[in-house]
């Protein structure tokens, strides 16, 4: 099962102003082949069909305690295109055409089905698909997946990052190189253990620091790529049995931390948009429900 915390991973800065175009290239990084629902999903996919989780278990441990982490992500980048998206549209009476703008978007998709807000798919408005998940029940196989998958969206990352320079956006994608790159030193490190082949040697992929990125340096600074997190209170501790030793790209322990990271951001409260209907309760529906909530307490 899953605990929800009602926070983000990281402070998202509230925007000064919007970029729909932007936000429409960020949903490659949440609903794209190499986005974080892919990730998500293969991993929460793998943990579920594992096969001999005692035996395996720091194998298991290491999956499954990666999954709830991408939930945060998801959440994470959802946020964001939800941030960065705002401005485009204006408050005003039908026949004045508040949402005019919003047919010269890249994503007019998402102006028409979710209120100008995060989708499931990708930067073409293309659906996620299910059949992005790889779950082959070889151990290896899907180890070595893994280890693709995050080099795969550390490269959509960083290209998106060349894309904007909106601030929210490059906040949350300097977060993520970092973190994306402690999931792809966990699956060679767990690759290594399976194999004996040390695929550390290979990395950077693509051969670039996340130094070189001024809102991913921080995180470097802060230690956030030395750690990996179990996501529970008593479970999946074995991952200290693969995380272990010192991180090839700068030299320092690799730390396990039980349970979930300290700290993190508000989650945004969206303003309504009348223009879309969102949330469509206006004052008087409001104090009905308010009459109703507090009816028979």
């Amino acid at each position: 099962m899953f605990k929800r915390v009602n926070k983000l991973l990281i402070d998202l800065p509230a925007p000064e102003y919007g970029d729909a175009n932007a936000a429409a290239a960020v949903q490659e990084l949440l609903g794209g082949k190499f986005g974080e629902m892919s990730t998500l999903n293969n991993y929460m996919y793998q943990s579920f069909n594992f096969r001999q989780k005692h035996k395996l278990k720091p194998f298991y441990d290491l999956v499954a305690s990666i999954t709830a982490e991408e939930f945060g992500h998801v959440e994470l980048v959802s946020n964001t295109i939800n941030l960065v998206s705002k401005g485009t549209s204006f408050t005003a009476e039908p026949d004045l055409t508040p949402l005019h703008n919003a047919k010269d978007m890249r994503n007019t998709y998402s102006f028409i089905a979710t209120a100008q807000t995060s989708l499931a798919g990708d930067s073409m408005g293309n659906a996620w698909r299910g059949d992005y998940v790889f779950s082959s029940g070889n151990l290896v196989l899907d180890l070595l997946h893994n280890f693709f998958l995050e080099i795969g969206a550390r490269t959509h990352k960083m290209r998106v990052y060349e894309m904007t320079d909106h601030p929210t956006a490059r906040e949350m994608i300097g977060y993520l190189l970092v973190r994306g790159g402690v999931h792809i030193l966990a699956y060679a490190k767990a690759i290594e253990i399976a194999t004996g082949t040390d695929l550390t040697k290979m990395l950077p992929i693509p051969n670039m620091d996340n130094r070189v990125f001024d809102h991913a340096r921080k995180y470097e600074d802060q230690g956030v790529g030395n750690v990996l997190f179990t996501w529970s209170d008593n479970d999946y501790k074995d991952i200290n049995q693969i995380w272990k030793g010192t991180n090839p790209a700068n030299g320092q322990p690799l730390i396990v931390k039980e349970g979930i990271p300290e700290g993190g951001g508000e989650i945004p409260n969206l303003n309504d948009l009348p223009e879309e209907f969102a949330p469509g309760i206006d004052r008087d529906l409001y104090e009905q429900i308010a009459k109703r909530l507090k009816e028979n307490m």
